[in-house]
């Protein structure tokens, strides 16, 4: 039986921010194929660590691969040009752009014609280019269940489907890697539950990787092939979902902001 295939590798990561330490020699790795979840009490460093792949940070130290190519010192375009994709934990959309408008973003960088070919658009191929973006876009759209909205002003919609959006675009980048920032926050459990079988399908049918920050315990453990602890920026597990269930180091790591939540809400 062949090892799986490594698509991104951490080493050694640490990250501060003046004398704050946001991340601590952070390891671990993400097969190709896999859904991989980051979890940890608010503040761990999970969004640093995902700031981090994705560029927007550059770590004090320490080593990022992606398909065999080190990332530190690549900016966040570059990185989107190796397959990575990624949505955020507080949205990113153009408000007052449609739907459609804000998903053909996405598209933006896997553009073969440019300001010099454009005012050639009838010979120089733009406009079957074109097409062939507004067909991947549809695509997605139907994928994503949102054909009723797509012609709607993205800063109009209710929360949820904002969220859905914000997915939409992410998957037009055609990534290989897709980072998810806590895609179901804000949600009811109706759209819970509808987001997680997107992923799923992302990832089964549509043959993407996925990291998923994620405070819903229920899902990270339904839908993960293994999952990371980190806290106060240091790895404290990682393993298959029901061995991280059963960790009494995660437990306690839980277990305080547990009893900090508790306090706050008696006093």
């Amino acid at each position: 039986m062949s090892s799986p295939e490594k698509l991104l590798s951490i080493s050694k990561v640490s990250l501060a921010f003046g004398g704050v330490k946001a991340l601590t020699d952070v390891n671990f790795h993400v097969n190709k194929g896999e859904i991989f979840s980051i979890i940890g009490p608010n503040g761990a460093g999970k969004t640093s660590m995902l700031n981090c792949i994705s560029g927007r940070y550059q770590p004090n130290q320490g080593s990022i691969t992606f398909k065999g190519k080190e990332m530190l010192g690549m900016k966040p375009n570059e990185r989107s040009d190796l397959g990575l994709g990624r949505t955020f934990q507080n949205l990113a959309l153009f408000g007052h752009m449609s739907v459609l408008d804000n998903i053909m973003v996405g598209r933006h960088h896997l553009l073969k014609n440019n300001f010099a070919t454009g005012p050639l658009y009838w010979f120089s191929g733009a406009q079957k280019e074109e097409l062939e973006h507004r067909r991947a876009v549809e695509d997605i759209i139907d994928f994503l269940e949102i054909s009723h909205i797509r012609k709607s002003q993205a800063g109009t919609l209710s929360y949820g489907l904002r969220k859905r959006v914000e997915l939409a675009r992410a998957v037009a980048l055609k990534p290989d890697l897709i980072l998810l920032d806590e895609p179901m926050a804000g949600m009811n459990q109706e759209e819970k539950e509808d987001m997680a079988r997107y992923i799923l399908d992302l990832n089964e049918e549509w043959g993407m990787t996925v990291i998923m920050i994620e405070h819903d315990m229920g899902v990270v453990m339904g839908i993960s092939n293994r999952v990371m602890v980190l806290d106060f920026g240091r790895k404290i597990a990682e393993g298959l979902p029901d061995e991280i269930m059963a960790n009494e180091h995660v437990k306690k790591a839980y277990l305080g902001e547990e009893d900090e939540l508790l306090m706050e809400e008696t006093a």
